[in-house]
């Protein structure tokens, strides 16, 4: 492994010998495969370039000479096309084992058995391919494919300066991207906006890769490193959240990673292979890129997102390029483009002129979306390859309601858009003019709408909406956008702030939910294993009844924030009640304590518990005298009861809300709390999509909380129903399934004038 690292430096060495030759480029190209191959001990060595569209052999030691410029072939097909097209290397014992492996007869590679090849990369799209071989089978060690990653920077920076690649393509456009383009992504937050398009960060090109001095760029990286903490310091600072937010966590815990020391190592590491400052960087970042690629796990992906956006923090400062779109200034209504978008980033831009963002990548749990979502402003990401599809100054529709964009629109397009725009507009005007409406049906009964919130930001909503209080607040978001555990007196300071701006409206607190896709990096299982199907797994009330210390802390906080009110606490997937008696005595057992130092205490304490597992409904007789409210968590139950992860996209669209076998379900459990003193509440998607909501009224349900956005338009349907009839149409449709219960809905809502979504 020594001999391969030393020879990653004599390579480099090498090579910037005959970068600085006056041979002409093809001459350069066939010395610097001799290069490779000799430092690699490869016995073929082989470079191909992207030209008007297709990877063609450039140069080759080791297979047939005649093949040079005649073997071509697409991004995508044989093996060097997919390194191509997915910007991922490959590392192959038996290359003809490979399903994409495409066997060209001209090269003479009959022989060879191994294969590995990396992409030669220039912004951020491949633009060629580096790959060895040899006869005997073999996977090569991660030493020598580092090798190879180093030795690609270099080649790109000879391919630009020589001219070998056209700037179109190195920019990743084509002459024939020029009309109007429809590019689909995942809604992150939802919304509509018209915007020109403007690409968050400057592209830094790296003009040399090769250190002449080694210690002057380690020096240039440490000044570097200085300065962007500093900036990160200052920004932090700045954030217009309040004290003491969740924003403010998620800053800080963005933060940590500007001094996280393992980064800046890896920095030093391939400074040491013979790179310069930025070179080195941009060697690391794409290194995390590909990591990125192969992590299932979303907040750990996200914690690597925030990492490579400060990786361009840092890039732009040692490269002097420095400023990003916001340092510039929005000169008109924008749509942000970027690969990723770290919190702090976010908070640089004018937010009267940042109409929506736009992610390549991105999930719903990324530390931006949280901030975005405080700020009011759309969020789709996911939206592959932008930098190939759209150019700066674009004009864009962006609908993250509907998960799309449409690059350069035609006229009838944007007044289309328009139109549609202003009818959002008017309807939003609709729904709040109903704000100080109570949610009565026609025939006179009453529904409560209650909102969803986990941030202190989300509370303004409350007011604006007309909501009747808050159904669900998940208090495990503030440990989410923690770098630590958060301490009791920082928990009790949120859930008091939150009860305040409630003011006489009643919020339930969810104890903290976390485990399963909300894993949080300072709190891991005991086994350290990785679980195969984490919804189903050590998460929730599991989590809270085995480290105890986690739930006496935030009951502590509850119980004291609640001082002089009514405290609702709900507990989250409880399975069976014994479950439900251990969380209570964790708080009972506070509730002494406080009484004992002669603290003032909540005036009433009501608690609830969640029913998300399908089993818990079986145990109700045992359970409803200990309640005083239920709340049907849909999300979940839908998963558990048709045993479908939701989070899997070929199932996502795959099982109804209102299939029949869910709404059978509710309605039993509804039918076990009969006679019962038990409030019972829908919490969760379903209660906020209007056919879903009728559906439940006709089942008998008088309570829902839903997101704010919902409230409007399911207090607009409240209005135009009538209890008695969709209940007795549901007991028909449920005792006689049609074959499909959605378009029976839909037909029934139609018949009588009733807008359903």
């Amino acid at each position: 492994m020594l001999e391969a690292i030393a020879s990653a430096r004599t390579i480099l060495t090498r090579l910037h010998e005959v970068m600085a030759s006056r041979s002409v480029a093809q001459a350069k190209l066939n010395t610097v495969v001799e290069v490779i191959g000799e430092g690699l001990d490869s016995e073929v060595c082989s470079v191909y370039l992207l030209r008007e569209g297709m990877l063609e052999l450039f140069a080759t030691r080791g297979l047939a000479q005649e093949a040079v410029h005649v073997t071509r072939m697409a991004v995508g097909e044989g093996l060097v096309g997919t390194i191509a097209a997915t910007t991922d290397m490959l590392n192959l014992a038996e290359a003809t084992a490979h399903p994409d492996f495409s066997y060209r007869p001209e090269t003479g590679e009959d022989k060879f058995h191994s294969f590995a090849g990396v992409p030669i990369v220039r912004r951020e799209r491949a633009v060629g391919v580096l790959c060895v071989q040899h006869v005997d089978p073999r996977r090569y060690e991660e030493v020598e494919i580092e090798a190879l990653q180093t030795v690609a920077m270099v080649l790109s920076e000879l391919i630009a300066n020589a001219g070998l690649v056209d700037e179109e393509e190195a920019w990743g456009l084509t002459p024939a991207q020029t009309g109007p383009a429809h590019l689909r992504g995942l809604t992150l937050v939802k919304g509509l906006a018209i915007g020109t398009a403007v690409f968050h960060q400057p592209r830094v090109t790296i003009e040399h890769t090769v250190a002449e001095d080694t210690e002057a760029e380690r020096q240039r990286v440490y000044l570097a490193f200085d300065k962007m903490r500093e900036q990160i310091e200052r920004m932090t600072a700045q954030a217009e959240f309040g004290v003491g937010g969740e924003h403010e966590e998620v800053l800080e815990t963005y933060k940590m990673f500007a001094y996280d020391e393992g980064w800046s190592r890896r920095i030093n590491e391939a400074i040491d292979s013979g790179l310069t400052a930025e070179a080195a960087i941009e060697r690391v970042q794409q290194r995390t890129r590909m990591r990125m690629r192969q992590i299932d796990d979303p907040l750990l992906a996200d914690r690597m997102h925030d990492l490579e956006d400060l990786a361009n923090r840092l890039l732009r400062t040692v490269s002097g390029q420095l400023g990003t779109a916001a340092s510039k200034g929005l000169k008109n209504d924008a749509i942000l483009i970027a690969r990723n978008l770290g919190p702090a980033e976010l908070l640089e831009y004018d937010r009267r002129r940042l109409k929506g963002v736009i992610l390549e990548e991105g999930s719903l749990t990324a530390h931006v979306v949280i901030v975005a979502r405080a700020m009011g402003v759309p969020v789709l990401g996911r939206v592959r390859a932008m930098r190939g599809q759209v150019r700066e100054g674009d004009q864009l529709l962006l609908d993250a309601d509907q998960g799309t964009v449409t690059v350069r629109p035609a006229p009838p397009m944007v007044e289309a858009f328009e139109t549609r725009f202003a009818r959002s507009r008017e309807r939003q005007a609709v729904y709040a003019s109903l704000r100080d409406v109570e949610p009565r049906t026609k025939d006179g009964t009453r529904i409560t709408v209650m909102m969803n919130a986990g941030l202190r930001d989300d509370m303004p909503m409350l007011s604006m909406t007309g909501a009747d209080g808050i159904g669900l607040f998940r208090t495990e978001f503030q440990f989410l956008v923690s770098a630590t555990l958060p301490a009791r007196e920082r928990q009790t300071r949120l859930y008091r702030d939150v009860l305040d701006t409630a003011g006489n409206k009643p919020v339930v607190f969810r104890t903290v939910d976390i485990g399963g896709d909300k894993a949080l990096p300072y709190l891991r299982h005991n086994d350290g294993e990785t679980e195969e199907n984490p919804a189903m797994g050590w998460r929730a009330l599991r989590v809270a009844l085995e480290r105890e210390g986690l739930l006496k802390v935030q009951a502590r906080a509850l119980l004291e924030a609640a001082a002089g009110r009514t405290l609702n606490v709900m507990f989250p997937m409880v399975s069976e009640p014994w479950e439900f008696d251990a969380a209570k005595a964790v708080f009972d057992k506070q509730l002494a304590w406080l009484k004992s130092q002669k603290k003032m205490l909540p005036e009433a304490i009501r608690y609830g518990a969640m029913l998300e597992v399908p089993a818990l409904a079986e145990m109700l007789d045992v359970l409803a005298p200990k309640l005083s409210f239920l709340s049907i968590g849909t999300n979940d139950l839908t998963q558990f009861l048709f045993a479908a992860d939701r989070a899997n996209p070929k199932l996502a669209e795959r099982y109804d809300w209102v299939s029949p076998s869910i709404l059978r379900f509710i309605a039993r459990v509804i039918r076990n709390l009969d006679g019962h003193d038990v409030d019972i509440a829908v919490c969760g998607e379903m209660g906020g999509r209007r056919l879903e909501a009728l559906a439940l009224i006709g089942l008998g349900i008088r309570r829902l909380s839903i997101t704010p956005a919902s409230i409007g338009p399911v207090k607009q349907l409240i209005c135009q129903i009538d209890t008695q009839e969709i209940t007795m149409a549901m007991q028909g449709w449920l005792a006689s399934p049609p074959v499909d219960m959605r378009a029976a809905l839909v037909g029934w809502a139609a018949e009588r004038g009733i807008e359903c979504d």
